[in-house]
């Protein structure tokens, strides 16, 4: 598959309110026929594989082309100028890290425990053609995983935990990507309270209650 044009550098906040589909994911973000074609054909295997295992939730599958492709794909360009190693924690139905492979990230580990939700990831990841490694286990205990340019995550725990993950994982210069909902502020102040905090609050694109915690280092104080 060849790889579509770089985002744009600001992403478009959305009206929630407005419709978005694959015609509005393909203006918005300027993807080739290719990859929209790609992208429809995930979602169409979410569809389908939603009636087996809880991938996400059933209210959102009607709204996939914001709810989940575009709110990942507002990260490709928060990471840093070349980043090419990418760890997605939690990856689950693959969100953020097969849009992100989709859209041109480089090198995409996807970690996930839940054997159905990998076997979901891998079976995705063959018929879209995309080179991405899927490791099964539990964050804590995988061993062998490349050191990450970009470490991120997505509903999966507090953010906390995620900086100690990233710890287990980050060199000095890895930055993560963190999408959280309108608790977040309780999450900071938690984290806080055992660690000195390096990091940018950015605006969800997506939705309207979110943020995107960029990460600039993961030790503790």
């Amino acid at each position: 598959m060849s790889r579509p044009p770089p985002l744009p550098a600001t992403p478009v906040p959305l009206d929630p309110a407005a419709p978005f589909g694959p015609t509005e994911f393909q203006a918005l973000l300027n993807v080739s026929r290719e990859t929209l074609a790609a992208f429809e054909t995930y979602a169409e295997l979410l569809s389908r594989w939603q009636k087996a295992i809880n991938l996400v939730g059933p209210k959102t599958l009607d709204q996939v082309w914001r709810r989940h492709f575009y709110d990942s794909a507002q990260l490709l360009p928060l990471a840093p100028a070349g980043a090419k190693v990418w760890i997605d924690l939690g990856s689950g139905a693959g969100f953020p890290g097969l849009v992100l492979a989709l859209l041109g990230a480089a090198e995409v580990h996807l970690v996930e425990s839940d054997g159905r939700k990998t076997v979901f990831l891998e079976e995705t990841a063959r018929i879209l053609k995309l080179p991405v490694a899927v490791h099964r286990g539990r964050i804590e205990s995988l061993a062998g995983l490349p050191a990450p340019d970009v470490i991120t995550a997505r509903a999966l725990a507090p953010l906390a935990k995620l900086l100690d993950y990233g710890a287990h994982l980050a060199r000095p210069e890895t930055v993560g990507l963190f999408l959280k909902g309108q608790d977040f502020e309780k999450e900071l102040t938690e984290a806080g309270k055992s660690r000195t905090l390096a990091l940018d609050r950015l605006a969800s694109q997506s939705d309207p209650a979110g943020v995107i915690l960029r990460i600039k280092r993961f030790g503790h104080a």
